[in-house]
This record gives structure tokens, C-alpha cells and sequence, in this order.
């Protein structure tokens, strides 16, 4: 039987090193960093501009010597380079995700998204961190909005990264994934808030997209880091819902209003392209989407591991399967705290 991510996700990869997480007090960030303090990691830097959140997750992992509480900004190429010394692994999950608010303020997200990335690239390369690993998002394929643009960018940015490396020890990939069930950025604390209210805002009934749950975010990203050459985007297997059954699940019986949708937004999302099936595997607990260029000698031979996918292969969140019924949502919902 095959092994899904969390059953073969491992902290082993982390045992020894210096991890620093880029918004690491955010939703990913807090539960990468209580994952990371379960292996034998030297030591877990917790790095992000929000000065309240640091104060609050000091309160909470303070009991824990190895973790470093490091205020600063991915847009600030100094800061970075002073806080990668002497890091080995950056998980880097700092972003601005908000799709309206990326619309609105374009410039900020720009900076934030694609400068970060490079400043990030930079420092680490500068500072011989060995591998970095990037948090990306299906908005990135085909997009259709500034935070899927900018996504998209950084993907390219954190792939070509390689190239810049040489045999040099750094190393760069990427995780692609849907939505973070539960996530500051989820719909389903709006769900909740508005069931108080007694009615829910729906953007369109045929809306469908992927679900993830933190546990398996975080366990997408030990597998990358195991895995990981240089260059691949891994992707795990995920359901899908429509809008319409999530709402039931969350708010069962509560009236609901279809407002439209957001600037930006779209009906489905896609986490693989038909274009990038040519050079995706299959490697039973996930899928990899392998650079177009072999960047190291380690690469050069151009093996791929898994089963490669079929040409017109096309993983879109309103034909994937499994689509989630009713009650299998309400019990994913019901593990969101």
C-alpha cells in the first residue's frame, strides 16, 4: 500500500542543522517551527517584521534554547545576510498572499514577493546556506492575479537560483500547494464569523478548489527538503471541494448570499499545467515538477525519478480527484482548530 506525505515525511533531514523559517509567525511558520523543535535540529530561527507575533511566540517556545527570535524584513537585503550566517536550511514562507489586497497594492506585493525573493537567493548564496526551499502556490500556474504574477516569479527566481549556484553548495526548490485549511488566510474562519451573523458570502457555487491541512503543508516541505537536487517544484495529491459543500460543511442550514467574484480571483485553479506535464513524475506520495535545465553535476545525467505522468496530464482543481463529498469535508473542517 502506498505511503501517503505525512507517513513518509521525516524531521531526520533537519537533525544537526541551523533552520531559519522566513514568516516564520505565521500560520506555516508556527507549525513548521513546532515540528522542527521534534528533531535534533541545532538550532530554529524564527524570522518575520511582526514585532507582536515574535512577542507572542516567545511566550510560547521560549522554554525551547535552540530557537532565535529575529525581527526583520525579506525586503531588507542586510538583514538577511545577517541573519542567514552560519544557517544551513531557510524554509522561506514570508509573502504577501492576500489576492485583493496584492491587487490594490501592487507595488507592496512586487516587493515583497519578487525583490524578497531575490534578496533572499542572494544572502543565502553569499552566506553558504545549503539548501532553501520555497513556498509556492497553485495561483502561480497560469495566473490570473498580481499574487499568482508574483508567484510565478519567484518560482522562476528560486529555479534559475541554481543556475547562479553553480557547485556551489546552495541549493533551491519549491512546494506548490492549494489552500491551507484553517490557515489566517482560509475561508473557513470567515465561514465561522459570518455563521454568527446568520448568513454566508459566496463568491460563485461552481467555485472549486484543492485543500491541504497544515500537517501535511509542513510535511510536503521535509519531503522536499529530503528529496530535493535543485530545481523541482513537489506538489503533493490533494482533494478538492466546491464552495457550496465547504459552506455546508462549515455553516450547515446557514442562509448564504452569492456575491461574486473578487478581483482577480478565478472559477478553479490548477496546480500542474498540461505545459509542465512533459516534465512532471509521479512519485506515488507526490508529484515533481522537474526543472527544464539540469543546473548541477549531480542533475547533468537528467534522471528522473517516479513514473512520469501522461502528456495531457492536467491537475485543476474542478476535474482532480478525489472531489470531497459532504461528510468527509465536515470531518476535515472539524480537525481545523
Amino acid at each position: 500500500m502506498t505511503k501517503s506525505i505525512l507517513e513518509n515525511a521525516t524531521t531526520t533531514v533537519l537533525d544537526g542543522k541551523s533552520v531559519l523559517v522566513t514568516g516564520g509567525t505565521g500560520s506555516f511558520g508556527r507549525a513548521f517551527v513546532e515540528k522542527a523543535l521534534t528533531s535534533k535540529a541545532k538550532k530554529v530561527i524564527i524570522f518575520s517584521r511582526d514585532e507582536q507575533k515574535h512577542y507572542n511566540l516567545e511566550r510560547h517556545f521560549g522554554g525551547d534554547k535552540r530557537v532565535r527570535f529575529f525581527v526583520g524584513d525579506i525586503r531588507d537585503r542586510d538583514r538577511l545576510q545577517t541573519a542567514l550566517r552560519d544557517v544551513d536550511i531557510v524554509v522561506h514562507a514570508a509573502a504577501m498572499k492576500h489576492v485583493p489586497i496584492c491587487e490594490y497594492n501592487p507595488i507592496e506585493a512586487v516587493q515583497t514577493n519578487v525583490n524578497g525573493a531575490r534578496n533572499l537567493i542572494e544572502a543565502a548564496m553569499a552566506n553558504g546556506v545549503e539548501r532553501v526551499i520555497a513556498l509556492s502556490t497553485d495561483k502561480a500556474v497560469s495566473p490570473a492575479n498580481l499574487y499568482g504574477a508574483t508567484k510565478l516569479c519567484m518560482e522562476k527566481l528560486l529555479t534559475a537560483a541554481n543556475a547562479y549556484s553553480g557547485d556551489r553548495a546552495t541549493r533551491f526548490s519549491l512546494v506548490r500547494y492549494g489552500n491551507v485549511m484553517g490557515s489566517a488566510g482560509s475561508v473557513i474562519p470567515l465561514f465561522r464569523n459570518q455563521m454568527k451573523q446568520g448568513k454566508l458570502t459566496i463568491t460563485d457555487a461552481r467555485m472549486t478548489r484543492f485543500w491541504i491541512e497544515m500537517p501535511e503543508a509542513v510535511a510536503l516541505v521535509l519531503r522536499g527538503l529530503e528529496l530535493m537536487q535543485g530545481g523541482e517544484i513537489f506538489i503533493p495529491k490533494l482533494p478538492t471541494s466546491d464552495i457550496e459543500t465547504l459552506a455546508e460543511a462549515v455553516a450547515p442550514g446557514v442562509a448564504r448570499t452569492v456575491v461574486g467574484i473578487r478581483p482577480g480571483e478565478k472559477l478553479h485553479e490548477t496546480l500542474i499545467s498540461v505545459e509542465e506535464a512533459r516534465r512532471t513524475s509521479d512519485m506515488d506520495d507526490l508529484l515533481v515538477v522537474w526543472p527544464e535545465f539540469s543546473f548541477h553535476s549531480a542533475t547533468l545525467q537528467n534522471v528522473r525519478a517516479g513514473t512520469p505522468v501522461p502528456e495531457n496530464f492536467n491537475y485543476s482543481s474542478d476535474i482532480a480527484e478525489p472531489r470531497m463529498g459532504l461528510e468527509e469535508t465536515r470531518e476535515k473542517v472539524a480537525r481545523v482548530a
